[in-house]
């Protein structure tokens, strides 16, 4: 079962699919080789990792998930001290086991081998000091900080045991389950979570990620500078809260002030993504601030908000992000950010409904909308960095959401094209993409932006 916490992931930035994702696989792979006799570590990144894998600190992730550290372990703080040392030593911990390893020898971007699973590949390999191999281990990081063994990709046995009161694997199942049982799509969520956990450790993990959401937001409204790598994007965020504080104070605020500050919360996040700080999956780090976005706006301006609402919100938009992750992808190198960004957009209109007091019906409507008017998105990011313009398109995405929720609760929740079919549409239209507008920066604004 796919849940709150597999939607909700506590990490660092740039990327969950080339950061998060890769950080955890190399975790993984250095946990298998404690206990063996090795002198030497090589990891390949394939496919779309070495085309942008350099601008999505892919391999400061495989350094850091070698020394044993997971996303949601390390204070964002450590990361470049690490991996400096490693850089400047030329050896690491790896495994229980103190070796020579040298990041830029032995982490490679090989841009030419296939990837006939997933374009999001890393081949590890263990050598003793004969060169001959001890262990050998291919992953793939699938979208949203979710990793498989190459050979397991899509194999059920990777699922819980454990099986939910309610199972539902589309958008008209868990409507059905909804009406059948009296209850709202929260409701049946939080059954399901609660088949697993107690409602207590559901509220403390739903309170931690509302307060580190919350505090990404004001983190990236405080901060000044520029952007890591070569484009030297200054963050934009600090300046257009001062703007708006000082419309407000003299009273001359805009009717749109309001999205303003929508935009103004997704660009926080988005830079403070950019910039490899703390944020929350969701459901990838390239979409994490249209949620939260979308969440503070609720809780500022909705005059009823309240706790509880927050929490019907998250767990509702994270029963949209499943129907997503289980029928098409939320993963940029598969379908483009139609995947990313619209999946958030989705999430948030559904979940931001609920806590109005949407039904069943109209938050599946909020949730079509929202996906619908982000088919065909491409992901094309320049210079293969998470800002331009995936930034700006967070920022889109929260108000594409809002508006969403807002047509659905003026109608009854009855419309002509479901959920169901928007998220097949948006596979279809991912497979038929051509693989350059898919996060390889080889096609789109990443070749006609001329880099200085």
């Amino acid at each position: 079962m796919i849940g709150v916490r597999d939607l909700f992931r506590i990490g660092i930035g740039p990327s969950s699919s080339h950061t998060v994702g890769p950080m955890k696989a190399a975790a993984g792979f250095a946990k298998g080789l404690e206990g063996l006799d090795f002198a030497r570590v090589r990891c390949d990144l394939l496919g779309s990792l070495a085309w942008t894998g350099s601008g999505h600190a892919t391999d400061k992730a495989v350094v850091l998930g070698l020394a044993g550290f997971l996303p949601d372990g390390i204070a964002p703080e450590q990361i470049d001290t690490l991996v400096e040392q490693a850089r400047d030593t030329k050896s690491m911990r790896i495994g229980g086991r103190d070796i020579a390893f040298d990041p830029d020898h032995d982490i490679v971007f090989d841009r030419e081998s296939p990837t006939p699973v997933h374009p999001n590949t890393l081949a590890f390999t263990a050598y003793d000091a004969q060169g001959e191999v001890v262990l050998a281990e291919r992953w793939c990081s699938i979208g949203g900080g979710f990793i498989a063994p190459e050979d397991l990709v899509g194999d059920s046995a990777l699922e819980d045991e454990v099986e939910p009161p309610f199972p539902f694997r589309t958008a008209a199942e868990l409507l059905r389950i909804c009406e059948s049982n009296g209850l709202s799509i929260a409701e049946v969520v939080r059954a399901n979570e609660t088949a697993l956990t107690s409602a207590e450790d559901l509220c403390d993990y739903l309170d931690r990620i509302i307060e580190v959401m919350m505090s990404c937001i004001d983190r990236g409204m405080q901060t000044e500078g520029i952007l890591p790598g070569r484009l030297k994007v200054p963050r934009r965020a600090k300046g257009i809260r001062q703007k708006l504080d000082a419309d407000r104070f003299r009273n001359r605020q805009a009717p749109h002030a309001i999205m303003d500050h929508v935009s103004l919360f997704a660009i926080a996040v988005n830079e403070e993504n950019a910039a490899g700080g703390r944020v929350v999956t969701s459901p990838t780090n390239g979409a994490a601030g249209v949620v939260p976005a979308v969440l503070r706006y609720y809780r500022d301006f909705w005059p009823e908000a309240n706790r509880a609402g927050m929490y019907d919100f998250l767990l509702t938009a994270s029963a949209i992000g499943t129907l997503t992750k289980l029928n098409a992808s939320i993963s940029g190198a598969e379908v483009g950010c139609q995947g990313e960004v619209g999946t958030a957009s989705a999430m948030a209109a559904a979940g931001l409904a609920a806590a109005m007091g949407a039904t069943n019906l109209q938050a599946e409507n909020a949730a079509e909308i929202a996906m619908e008017h982000h088919l065909g998105m491409t992901c094309d990011p320049i210079a293969g960095l998470v800002q331009v313009p995936c930034i700006e398109r967070n920022a889109f995405g929260a108000i594409k959401a809002i508006n969403a929720a807002s047509l659905a609760l003026r109608g009854d929740g009855r419309h002509i094209v479901s959920l169901d079919q928007v998220i097949e549409t948006m596979m279809r239209t991912g497979r038929d993409m051509n693989a350059k507008y898919k996060e390889t920066s080889q096609g789109g604004l990443a070749v006609n932006f001329p880099e200085c």
